[in-house]
């Protein structure tokens, strides 16, 4: 019962590594983490200077920009990555918009575009690359989402529903992968110090480093873990909260917030 859903990883000096969304944040942090580590990774976002400067010192690291809300860059990044490091053995995706916005000061365009690269833009990964790591017979999916997922929280009306929406993917997909032998990793961080947090204007509990998000994600992978999330205390607090009657969570989730 309490085996690892995922095969931990034991060596990354063995492992090909794309992560999307690494120019800055929680992206970035972790593609540093995992070369230091010995992987080899490849770097992809939309601003190609960052990626550039991020890769520069590693011999290990490589450089394919390109925009992940767009459909017919997915498959040309794709083979790009795979003239770079030869296979691909785990995958994670983290590009995403974050508006911050109340229900009567949210407009339908932020929502759209939200949807479009948070959710829709995950589904465009899954299209190039499930055909490809079956046929490999081997290989790992992670997607990062956010423990707003958890339950409906202030100034998280778009945010929040694209990771719900994503957290209901993660299950899916590793209920239909798992047993063809490949892995599904749904990463929920809390807050961490980002330049897409720094838009927030209140307080942020349990914030953390991108540098201890990171640290913390390559330990998920490394227990084997589906779901990681971190802080661990925060985390927990709100997965507890979520699971409440709905007539005592919005009380507490009242009095926590003061809204």
């Amino acid at each position: 019962m309490f085996r690892p859903l995922n095969s931990p990883i034991r060596d990354w000096a063995k492992k090909n590594v794309w992560i999307i969304g690494a120019s800055s944040g929680i992206g970035a942090a972790l593609a540093q983490a995992l070369l230091q580590a010995g992987a080899q990774v490849t770097l992809s976002a939309r601003r190609h200077d960052e990626l550039s400067a991020l890769a520069a010192g590693f011999t290990r690291a490589h450089v394919v920009g390109f925009d992940a809300g767009s459909t017919e860059a997915w498959p040309q990044a794709m083979q790009a990555t795979l003239a770079h490091m030869g296979r691909i053995d785990l995958v994670v995706m983290g590009a995403a918009r974050y508006d911050p916005v109340h229900s009567w000061d949210f407009t339908v365009e932020q929502a759209s575009k939200s949807f479009d690269l948070n959710v829709l833009g995950i589904y465009r990964g899954l299209a190039a690359l499930v055909p490809y790591m079956l046929e490999q017979g081997a290989g790992g999916i992670a997607m990062v989402g956010s423990i707003s997922s958890y339950t409906g929280l202030p100034r998280a009306l778009i945010y929040g529903a694209t990771k719900a929406a994503m957290t209901n993917l993660a299950e899916a997909l590793y209920f239909e992968l798992a047993p063809k032998g490949l892995g599904v990793y749904l990463i929920n961080p809390g807050f961490v110090k980002t330049p897409m947090t720094a838009a927030n204007d209140f307080e942020m509990p349990g914030l953390m480093t991108s540098d201890a998000a990171a640290a913390a994600i390559v330990a998920g992978f490394e227990r084997g873990l589906f779901e990681i999330r971190f802080p661990r205390l925060f985390s927990g607090l709100l997965r507890l909260i979520s699971r409440l009657p709905y007539s005592l969570r919005f009380k507490v989730l009242h009095k926590v917030t003061g809204l």
